[in-house]
């Protein structure tokens, strides 16, 4: 089983920078759902984000789950994909103005939480201040002051947020089997979570529509690079570092959206946005933040090693 534990911490850095683009092209999929995929299909947007990019691993690594796994898959597919994706697009369908980009930012604090009793890390009193700063950064980025609340949508986002956070940490905790990589990892995950899409899109939202040329194009921009390409990176990064420390980068999604908004459709940002966007970029590196380990002298290690021996 390979594990954290088992890692080196010299390429942290590096690690946690290729895994930070995953937010980062998660960010840029509501500008592609916006301008080119059919409106009012979220579950059909979110089975195709899932199960033809898992279908698609699976065809590439020819690794198939045994065992334990078969279950294991089927958790954290559910947790990552099946779970998350519907709520996520029901809390942005029921609360306007940015509520549920500022619900997801919670799932860093929820990671913290859970880690404590999954991982038994100790508790983090500075990530955990961190993440709530993050949250009220974000709240700077997306959120309007016409804002409503809906109650369905609220619990919508907070489970969301809960179900993500919980797949990152048991993601970390269960490791992987022995000689598969992070890319058949993925295809598990895509493949059972969209699984668990496919009879809830369709007998809420019906038939598949029709689709253009541009729907066709977005469909393949967030299911190879945002999804597939997108959590390959992801659960790389969470086998490498804390699941905790890569939780808080998903506080770069809604930053990348307004800022691709900025960008590409011609969204102005007002500087309370720009606010915002520092303070959430600020809690990120915070969340990156790790004690120090303790050194062990090699007597202290001789004797554990003993210990472990016996």
């Amino acid at each position: 089983m390979t594990t954290l534990a088992e890692r080196t911490g010299s390429s942290v850095a590096g690690t946690l920078a290729v895994t930070a683009l995953t937010p980062i092209v998660w960010g840029s999929t509501y500008a592609v759902t916006t301008e080119f995929l059919p409106p009012e299909r979220p579950l059909f947007t979110a089975l195709m984000r899932a199960l033809p990019a898992g279908l698609a691993l699976l065809a590439i690594t020819r690794t198939l789950p045994r065992g334990a796994w078969l279950w294991r898959s089927a958790a954290l597919g559910f947790l990552n994909i099946g779970a998350f994706f519907p709520l996520l697009f029901l809390a942005a369908y029921r609360l306007p103005g940015g509520v549920a980009g500022v619900l997801g930012a919670v799932a860093p604090v929820f990671a913290l939480l859970l880690a404590v009793g999954v991982l038994r890390e100790k508790p983090n009193g500075r990530k955990l201040i961190a993440g709530l700063i993050g949250v009220f950064g974000v709240s700077l980025v997306v959120l309007r002051a016409n804002a409503q609340l809906d109650t369905v949508g609220v619990l919508a986002g907070l489970a969301g947020a809960a179900s993500m956070a919980m797949g990152t940490v048991l993601t970390q905790r269960w490791g992987r089997p022995d000689g598969v990589g992070p890319l058949a990892i993925t295809g598990w995950q895509l493949t059972a979570g969209g699984l668990f899409i496919l009879p809830l899109a369709l007998l809420v939202e019906g038939a598949p529509p029709a689709l253009d040329g541009r729907a066709i194009g977005g469909y393949l921009y967030i299911g190879v690079l945002g999804t597939a390409a997108a959590y390959w990176l992801w659960f790389r990064g969470i086998s490498k570092v804390p699941a905790t420390s890569v939780a808080f980068l998903g506080l770069l999604s809604p930053v990348s959206a307004a800022v691709i908004g900025w960008v590409a459709l011609g969204q102005a940002l007002s500087p309370l946005q720009v606010a915002g966007i520092a303070i959430a970029l600020g809690s990120t590196v915070v969340g990156q933040l790790v004690r120090k380990p303790a050194v062990v002298r090699p007597a202290e290690r001789a004797l554990a090693d003993a210990e472990v021996a016996v």
